[in-house]
């Protein structure tokens, strides 16, 4: 375990899904929002944010199942790291914290858990907000040509079980490495302290990782395939801020967001990928305003 922590959270071992612990972060007061982190981090991406949000509303950050110092079970099947499993982990934990009913914002990896936890779970998630990442089914499909070699890791990791395991556990270190660095465009965001943290805790989640992102070329994109075979979309206000990837990849994100979630809005930052931390007051009123859109009752 890590002696980082968020100043002023209470930290608890919560069970999710199956009987999954994970280790979750959590304070303040007032309608709940959740926050999931993105790789290769852990819940700490969000201290600065959380912080600031916690002030007026119950704030939950868990680590995901298969980070940081949750629970790694082994990918036994397909579906011990689906978005679907890992959002039903999120769900089963809030719901032990006492709330049936909360918002939930993700970055990268999380933001697919969001989206998930979002049309699956249409009573329970009231706000759904999404930090750099297009919806699973959309990311493959805008991959092409020599511009999708920003991706490569997903292709890396979607291979079969052993090898990718064996080739990223060799350089685990420099691996996890090469992503904080090339997607930190200041150089500064993260301590040195901080930094050796998202390193050291997911060098330690090499199966888990890798399962987690080969769920997404499988398990993940039929679940996709199959909700928009069958016209399903988030009901309630949806919100996306991004870097302007559709300008290198040739999308428009409110065009593919919009198809998923009638309630949409975006907003584009010229912040990195690390935008929670590089800069949290942004992204902090980015929550804000998501959470001030009126919502169904239900």
């Amino acid at each position: 375990m890590t002696d980082l922590t968020i100043p002023g959270f209470t930290y608890d071992r919560v069970t999710g899904a199956g009987g999954t612990e994970l280790n979750v972060a959590h304070a303040g007061q007032g309608s709940p929002v959740v926050l999931l982190h993105g790789f290769p981090q852990t819940h700490l991406m969000w201290s600065a944010v959380a912080q600031e949000l916690s002030r007026d509303h119950t704030v939950i950050a868990p680590d995901l199942r298969g980070y940081g110092d949750s629970d790694k079970p082994d990918a036994l099947s397909p579906d011990t790291y689906s978005k679907r499993t890992m959002a039903d982990d999120v769900v089963t934990v809030v719901a032990r914290l006492g709330h049936d009913r909360f918002a939930v914002v993700g970055h990268d990896r999380g933001a697919l858990v969001a989206v998930r936890a979002g049309l699956d779970h249409p009573e329970t998630i009231t706000h759904v907000g999404i930090l750099d990442v297009l919806p699973t089914m959309d990311t493959w499909d805008v991959l092409h040509g020599v511009d999708a070699k920003v991706a490569w890791h997903l292709y890396l990791m979607a291979q079969p079980p052993g090898l990718p395991e064996k080739m990223i556990g060799a350089v685990a270190g420099e691996f996890f490495a090469s992503f904080l660095d090339a997607w930190d465009p200041t150089g500064t965001t993260f301590s040195p302290r901080l930094r050796e943290h998202y390193i050291a805790a997911s060098s330690k989640a090499v199966p888990s990782i890798v399962a987690d992102y080969r769920a997404t070329a499988s398990v993940d994109l039929e679940m996709d395939r199959a909700d928009r075979a069958d016209g399903r979309r988030l009901t309630m206000p949806v919100a996306a801020i991004s870097q302007d990837w559709g300008s290198l990849l040739g999308f428009d994100p409110t065009e593919i967001w919009g198809a998923w979630a009638p309630d949409f809005t975006y907003e584009p930052i010229d912040a990195g990928h690390f935008m929670a931390e590089e800069d949290p007051a942004r992204v902090t009123a980015f929550v804000r305003r998501l959470l001030a859109r009126q919502t169904v009752s239900r």
